[in-house]
């Protein structure tokens, strides 16, 4: 649930003629409750970037999965590993059975899982993203695996420490917020861009200014050009104040 102070300035902001896009590696089911709280209807980018979607419609403006033989890949050396995953297809969350890691998953991000049994029989179509839920540190290191194996194949990175996400390795948050600003027609030096993510950093490279909330990951806050305040004191709402006060 967005907080009323946030809600507030986004619809000021608005107000002012500003673009508010929403940039997030979520599904865009689990996000559209929030576009609607915000009353958003800028497309907004989902899938860190695989996919951009019409907040109203639902339909994708922009789609580019992971290819299916690479998909294939890339599943079958995580599970060599002892890892399971998440799989995406159709704005769908499929896993091969229900693993308490799993249900957290869907749990924190408010999702049905569909269980379809072992995903390499089942995967028959590209999917749009996958995710592997663990230790973060178990993950780092495979991780550390998964890029000296996959090099500039896949997008490797994480979202949250206990996330790490796989995509087609020409999307990032930043190539799908281009995408936009080219059908929306705003340029990167017009653009203010909030991160706290390792998979935010392409996002604030590419924005004029960026600004890392105030709990972010240190290398975000290292390359950005402001810190704010934390998210539980909704600093991107006090930036979004100040910006429009001036």
């Amino acid at each position: 649930m967005l907080r009323s102070r946030t809600r507030a300035a986004i619809s000021s902001a608005r107000e002012s003629g500003i673009h508010v896009v929403v940039v997030t590696g979520r599904m865009f089911r689990s996000v559209q409750p929030y576009l609607e709280q915000a009353g958003l209807d800028d497309p907004a980018v989902c899938y860190q970037g695989a996919a951009v979607a019409d907040p109203v419609s639902g339909e994708f403006l922009l789609h580019v999965p992971i290819p299916l033989e690479l998909a294939r890949e890339a599943i079958a050396a995580v599970q060599e590993e002892g890892f399971g995953l998440n799989c995406y297809v159709d704005d769908e969350l499929y896993v091969a059975e229900v693993t308490p890691e799993a249900e957290r998953y869907a749990t924190f991000q408010h999702l049905e899982l569909r269980v379809v049994g072992p995903l390499l029989e089942w995967l028959e179509r590209p999917p749009t993203k996958l995710v592997i839920v663990g230790d973060p540190e178990r993950l780092d290191a495979l991780g550390a695996e998964l890029r000296a194996r996959f090099g500039g194949r896949l997008f490797i990175a994480k979202s949250l420490p206990f996330f790490l996400e796989l995509a087609h390795p020409d999307v990032s948050k930043g190539s799908g917020l281009q995408f936009v600003a080219d059908r929306l027609g705003f340029r990167r030096e017009q653009t203010i861009a909030f991160g706290d993510g390792e998979n935010d950093l392409e996002l604030i490279d590419w924005a004029g200014y960026s600004v890392a909330v105030g709990n972010a990951h240190p290398v975000v806050k290292a390359r950005a050009d402001l810190t704010c305040p934390p998210a539980e004191e909704e600093g991107v709402a006090q930036v979004l104040e100040a910006f429009l006060a001036r």
